[in-house]
């Protein structure tokens, strides 16, 4: 199929600012796809004028019925970053549309905080949730976030003061590159308290406060971070989980018996758009699992209830597998390794006898790596310091093989 969409980033000033050759691709359009104030000023006559409402879907619908016929699509700034470009080069050929970035609002915002581009994380919380943010507070991190609306700053400032980052400056960028632009700075602490407009860009300084903990993306965060009832792979442990389990960008894990999820939270943490099926029966541990997801920045953890290997049942298949617990159930262990993708990793950890043995039978019969990792903490024994054992681990790592 031809080339038949084109979408324009069109900068605060409007259309009348971008370049003749773009100018004459909207006249030449049949149709024109923009919100309201992008349209105004256009003619219509025998073309399509179609507003853009919000809904993602219905317009996306929309945009799909003029195929085959010369369709311009108003975006604002680089249609790319977060924006309906990204959105529909997942679904439109490359041959079928162009992409004509402005300046961006992030690159613009930048420019005015004279914060060097590379050096910023950059992410969209534009009808998304807030906690989205979390992963990125740390001590001199500086963010640039879209969000929704003018409560966000306010919301933000409220999360961040719970992180013990309450003197981070957030500023807030509206209407950049328009001649109604306004940048305004405070405290995430003084963010209730500040009135914005609702089209703007939050920049995010971060400054912790004295003893603020410190949360990085690197596996390994501490026990305490995490709300458990005591079904929690130990720190070291999980970091020697996590790299075995190998966290790539986009990846899927499977983490079967997620007790707190802390494996699961971890592998998203660790690698760009990573995804994680946390899998646990009991309901109180299910509830908590997701407050852990939210306090630390990854929303988007599913959870599944229900027993286990039923539960598995029409899930999407995954690149990795952890089973922390019940790892002598064949039933599980097979249906877990039959959805597994060729080339996935499995990781099961055990501390029992009869979970040592299991592994022990796996290994021999599918091969793979087996190792027992031993962790000694400070303690006190008569009054003096020593070192104390904690149970030890065995773990299993096997790949699957296959193309």
């Amino acid at each position: 199929m031809t080339h038949w969409l084109d979408i324009i980033g069109v900068p605060e000033a409007g259309i009348v600012a971008l370049a003749p050759d773009l100018r004459a691709l909207i006249e030449r359009a049949d149709t024109v796809i923009g919100v309201k104030r992008r349209l105004e000023g256009l003619s219509g006559g025998t073309r399509n004028l179609i507003v853009w409402d919000g809904a993602l879907e219905p317009m996306i619908d929309k945009i799909m019925a003029a195929r085959h016929t010369p369709t311009v699509l108003l975006a604002s700034g680089d249609p790319n970053w977060f924006g309906i470009g990204a959105t529909l080069s997942h679904r439109l050929p490359d041959e079928e549309f162009a992409v004509h970035p402005a300046p961006s609002s992030f690159q613009l915002a930048a420019a005015r905080m004279h914060w060097p581009m590379a050096e910023i994380a950059t992410l969209s919380l534009h009808g998304r949730d807030l906690a989205l943010i979390q992963p990125h507070v740390l001590p001199g991190n500086h963010v640039l976030a879209l969000t929704s609306n003018a409560e966000a700053p306010a919301r933000v400032g409220a999360l961040l003061a719970a992180r013990g980052y309450g003197q981070s400056i957030l500023t807030v960028l509206e209407d950049l590159g328009g001649t109604n632009e306004c940048i305004t700075a405070f405290t995430a602490a003084e963010a209730a308290d500040r009135p914005v407009g609702p089209f703007h860009v939050l920049a995010v300084e971060c400054i912790a406060d004295a003893g603020a903990p410190l949360l990085p993306p690197l596996p390994g965060l501490p026990d305490d971070a995490f709300d458990s009832d005591g079904q929690l792979t130990k720190r070291e442990v999980r970091s020697a989980t996590l790299a075995k389990l190998s966290p790539t960008p986009g990846a899927l894990l499977w983490d079967i018996g997620a007790g707190s999820g802390a494996v699961a939270i971890e592998w998203m943490r660790a690698a760009r758009g990573a995804r994680a099926i946390a899998f646990e029966r009991d309901t109180d541990r299910s509830a908590r699992i997701v407050r852990n997801a939210e306090t630390l920045g990854v929303p988007g953890l599913v959870v599944i209830g229900g027993e286990a290997p039923q539960s598995l049942a029409g899930q999407e298949r995954p690149d990795a597998l952890f089973l922390g617990g019940d790892v002598g159930n064949s039933a599980l262990f097979e249906a877990a390794f039959a959805a597994l993708k060729p080339g996935g990793r499995l990781v099961a950890n055990a501390v029992t006898l009869s979970g040592e043995a299991a592994l022990l039978a796996l290994q021999a019969e599918h091969g793979g790596e087996l190792v027992r990792i031993g962790v000694e903490v400070l303690d006190t024994i008569g009054g003096e310091p020593a070192f104390r054992p904690r149970m030890r681990v065995m773990q299993y790592v096997l790949i699957k093989g296959g193309q």
